[in-house]
């Protein structure tokens, strides 16, 4: 790219700043088409499990934590729309809360969103999203303006799709930095350039500093006395003293002024220039440039609140104070400069109650104002008074001039101009903040994918949130329950419950059965419900029935150890947390069927032992790439053909089931027409002919080796697959050079070379896939040439013990997301039948085309006639 398109350099490695013109341009057009006050750009993660914010205008993403990255397969409304291809509307928060209930229980504010999928043709890139202040009446969008965000994010999908299409599209995930960019605004001060001739008075100004005259540009006849006509008399005489200090002593001129409005009224400006430095003649100075900035009454407004008594400030969209008039400091203890920049509850302890940040939440995701008391140590109340807009939000502070009760808790909220709408008793100390924690269970949920994941997030917020010290969620199979996983109980109490049916007089069934929570909050209370039961050392209960899709789904316990009292609102709240966790559960442990069956079908393809060949040790390894799924379309085998041997290393593209399935259909094909006997050219090219038939979906890769034992002859093709390499005796390793065709599922008449190889007994063949040497932020022929030197290093020893070694460089590495195969071949005949190498240099590869290979049965014409 051109260095004048980007102005802070070119790109470096890895950065797309075509996605990201593309990515602003699309979600700032979202925001304004609609009306919304936020709005964000999901884009599908590398390994296809996740959306992941690329792009943000309004609220920045570090708000919102835990929706970072949304899980495909969740129950949220980015994920349906992108599952679904349809936009979901949401106008309101009852509709929200009817349709979505875990993103009200995570966000359980007022506010509409929709969502649309960003897709060009059958693929879809991700989603846009945008949020708006709920409206009074319940409605959200218009038709019209629903059509534009479609449109919208149609238009950003074809530029993605023409993006992709040349190769600058790049991939996405979690470590991927968004783009943020604020709500577009009206600029926030004039700012007018000039450059003035002091020896002739002429002077060149632009249509700004024009327009902060008041005079029309054309009207203006490039003289300095014509601008000095129109600024205040008593001030020019200042002005002109400090412009002649300024030009003797070579300093930068900085003065206000004020312009008459031709009205009788003036406003002020200030005035900014320099003397630059004069190459031809230092003594004398030619003009000084500069500018002259209006910020209208803004000054006027500053100044104004400086002299108030309460205090005022100001918070940028992610929560930094950027303003704080003198009054804030006596208010809140502390140094204006400590406050600017910094998020207040950073800085101030007492602030740091998640109660407060709620309210600040609320605010910002509402965009209505919110009012509510502040406790500063050690007894003083504050009313804090926050007023949400597009660029942030503007607050205001005083102490409480009217009694207030013994029993007020911190963030009791306002009536407008009035006491606390509600005053709540302060929360316990081990419970400070448990609404916050438990707001962010939802988000805890969306990213949990296994059942057991979904066990330790409700475990890590739960249990915190409510004070609680147990927990145990038991799940429904076959009528009857099985304990999933517990935390805080005894392992024996638990077993005599195991497999307890749902029709047993309990008080885990009797919630279950009934769909109703039971809040037990004593022993005798428990006692006298269920005589004879055996009991914990808890004291306190609340078990919740788990039902999703009007299905018993299971029943989570919740243990504590001393008395517990569940008031309504604690009560509400697990009730809710209840469908949530369900929900959750439910899609887990639908993901393990799925996972358990693709693992099945996958350890069922790949072959499970290699087999003894004389005069060669062969290993292979599989190692899974993604969290989650775990399974992938990597592959590898080995096949005997008679005097000869096939070595197999495939990769077809993605982490799924259908990448499973097309591994095994490949497999397949290439073990039937190696075991016919056709060349190697064409079992790759027969193989790329029966997928294309097969109408592929998913493109695939492979390297096809056929080895000679007796006589160490290799025969080696290639199809869009990294390069083999190959160790030799003396200890150094070597890129085995061979051409290669494309991709298989391309082209059905393409085009696959044959190279010759010769062993020399004791080098050491490795077949592997791109995902053992992928870095990011490195190129392929680095990554090979990486593990080229780690076979050199390693080898030497047991081709097992360097096949470990090689794999467990590849789990160390934090950028791996990719699964790996892994084949060795080492190549060892018996000393009578190993020949010495015709060419001068042991292991080179002498490269054929298809049409001028030898026939497999025939020995090579330049090599010695091996003794059959």
């Amino acid at each position: 790219m051109a260095s004048n398109l980007y102005p802070f350099g070119a790109a470096s490695v890895g950065e797309t700043p075509e996605r990201d013109d593309a990515l602003v341009s699309g979600i700032v057009g979202a925001v304004e088409l609609t009306g919304a006050h936020t709005g964000s750009v999901f884009l599908l993660s590398g390994d296809h499990r996740s959306l992941v914010v690329a792009a943000s205008c309004g609220s920045p993403p570090s708000l919102l934590s835990g929706w970072r990255r949304i899980p495909v397969n969740s129950g949220l409304p980015v994920a349906e729309a992108y599952r679904s291809g349809r936009m979901v509307h949401l106008a309101g928060a009852e509709e929200t809360m009817r349709r979505f209930p875990q993103l009200s229980v995570a966000l359980p504010y007022p506010f509409g969103s929709a969502s649309v999928p960003v897709r060009a043709g059958e693929r879809t890139f991700g989603t846009m999203a945008v949020v708006w202040t709920a409206r009074p009446d319940g409605t959200g969008l218009s038709r019209a303006q629903r059509r534009k965000l479609r449109s919208a994010a149609d238009r950003l999908g074809t530029t993605l799709a023409g993006l992709r299409a040349c190769g600058a599209l790049g991939e996405y995930d979690e470590r991927t930095a968004p783009v943020v960019v604020p709500l577009p605004s009206a600029p926030v001060i004039r700012v007018g350039l000039f450059d003035w001739n002091l020896g002739t008075g002429a002077l060149t100004a632009d249509d700004e500093l024009c327009a902060i005259f008041g005079m029309p540009p054309r009207e203006f006849d490039g003289r300095a006395a014509t601008l000095a006509a129109m600024i205040e008399p008593a001030d020019l005489p200042g002005f002109r003293s400090a412009a002649r200090a300024a030009v003797q002593e070579r300093h930068v001129l900085a003065h206000c002024l004020r312009i008459r409005d031709g009205r009788g009224g003036h406003h002020t400006v200030e005035l900014w220039g320099r003397v630059p430095e004069s190459p031809d003649d230092r003594q004398a100075p030619a003009h000084m440039v500069g500018a002259v900035l209006d910020s209208g009454s803004r000054m006027a407004a500053v100044a104004a609140i400086e002299r108030l008594a309460d205090g005022f400030f100001a918070l940028s969209p992610d929560g930094r104070v950027a303003y704080a008039n003198h009054s804030m400091d006596d208010l809140l203890r502390v140094r204006q400069d400590e406050l600017l920049g910094r998020r207040p509850w950073d800085v101030l302890p007492w602030l740091a109650d998640p109660v407060y940040e709620d309210r600040y939440r609320a605010a910002l995701i509402s965009q209505q104002p919110v009012s509510f008391l502040v406790r500063r140590p050690p007894a003083t109340w504050l009313v804090f008074s926050l007023h949400p807009g597009a660029q942030g939000m503007t607050g205001w502070a005083a102490p409480v001039r009217q009694p207030v009760p013994a029993d007020t808790g911190p963030g009791a909220t306002l009536a407008e101009g009035g006491p606390p709408a509600s005053w709540s008793p302060p929360p316990a100390a081990p419970r400070v903040g448990s609404l916050y924690r438990v707001l962010t269970l939802g988000s805890a949920l969306t990213e949990a994918v296994t059942a057991h994941e979904v066990f330790e997030a409700v475990a890590e917020q739960l249990l915190p949130a409510f004070g609680g010290q147990k927990l145990a969620i038991a799940v429904v199979e076959a009528r009857r329950l099985r304990l999933l996983d517990q935390r805080g109980y005894s392992k024996r109490f638990l077993a005599r419950f195991e497999g307890t049916p749902l029709h047993a007089r309990l008080p885990v069934t009797d919630a279950l059965t009934s769909g109703a929570p039971l809040f037990v909050e004593s022993r005798e209370e428990l006692l006298e419900t269920y005589p004879g039961i055996m009991v914990s050392k808890s004291n306190s209960w609340a078990f919740l029935p788990l039902i999703a899709s009007n299905r018993p789904v299971g029943v989570c316990l919740l243990g504590f150890n001393d008395v517990h009292r569940f008031p309504d609102e604690e009560r509400g709240v697990l009730t809710a947390l209840g469908g949530l966790i369900a929900q959750a559960l439910e899609r887990a442990r639908l993901y393990d069927a799925e996972f358990a069956l693709a693992r099945g079908l996958q350890n069922a393809l790949l072959p499970h032992r290699l087999p003894t060949l004389p005069g060669l040790d062969v290993t292979g390894r599989y190692l899974p790439g993604t969290r989650g799924m775990d399974i992938g379309g990597d592959w590898y085998d080995v096949i005997p053909t008679g005097d000869e041997v096939a070595l197999i290393v495939g990769d077809v593209e993605g982490h799924n089931v259908a990448a499973a399935a097309a591994m095994g259909q490949l497999r397949s094909a290439v073990r039937a027409f190696a075991t016919a006997g056709h060349r190697p050219s064409d079992v790759v090219a027969n193989t790329n002919r029966l997928h294309m038939d097969l109408d592929p979906a998913l493109l695939a890769s492979c390297c096809y080796a056929r080895l000679r034992p007796r006589s160490g002859v290799v025969r080696i093709v290639r199809a869009g697959h990294p390069l083999p390499l190959l160790r030799l005796p003396d200890g150094q390793a070597e890129v085995v050079d061979v051409p290669g065709g494309p991709l298989l599922g391309i082209d059905t008449a393409a085009h696959f070379p044959e190279s010759e190889l010769r062993l020399v007994p004791g080098s050491v063949l490795a077949l592997y896939t791109d995902g053992l040497i992928e870095r990011r932020d490195s190129d392929i022929d680095s990554d090979i040439d990486r593990l080229r030197a780690s076979l050199a290093r390693l080898g030497g020893g047991r081709l097992e013990d360097l096949a470990d070694a090689l794999l467990r460089n590849a789990r160390r590495s934090a950028d791996r997301a990719d699964d790996i195969a892994l084949l060795l071949t080492e190549y060892a005949p018996p000393p009578q039948t190993a020949t010495k190498p015709a060419s001068a240099h042991a292991g080179s590869a002498r490269r054929r085309e298809a049409a001028g290979s030898p026939n497999p049965a025939a020995p090579c014409p330049d090599l010695p006639v091996p003794p059959w």
